[in-house]
């Protein structure tokens, strides 16, 4: 199913294509803090909807996982990296519009140790 999505302010809008049967809890430093709940999928099924210069890109670590977020209002929609599959999108399904969060199941991983 194909949802769309933004930050807080609609600076970045952007659609994603997903099942969207579970989503992604991690404990590293920075989704723990950002209370982020991820859905992945490849780069081929996430299309930005608006100008990419209103995004800022944070990168800690080992580097390879890009962290978008708003210039405006801050909100962290989604992310990119490569992967061994390809090029791949993180969403931040809190930024997703029309979903019923509080249902779909939460599948936590251990950033913190593995990342």
């Amino acid at each position: 199913m194909k949802y769309t999505g933004s930050c807080h302010c609609q600076k970045v809008r952007f659609e994603f294509e997903t099942d969207l049967k579970e989503v992604m809890a991690c404990n590293c430093s920075i989704c723990l803090r950002r209370g982020h709940l991820l859905s992945f999928g490849p780069e081929s099924k996430f299309k930005l909807l608006t100008d990419p210069n209103g995004l800022s890109d944070y990168q800690w670590g080992k580097k390879n996982i890009h962290f978008f977020f708003c210039t405006t209002c801050g909100c962290a929609p989604f992310g990119r990296a490569n992967t061994p599959d390809g090029p791949a999108v993180a969403v931040n399904a809190r930024c997703l519009e029309n979903i019923e969060l509080e249902k779909i199941p939460i599948v936590n991983f251990d950033g913190k140790n593995k990342l």
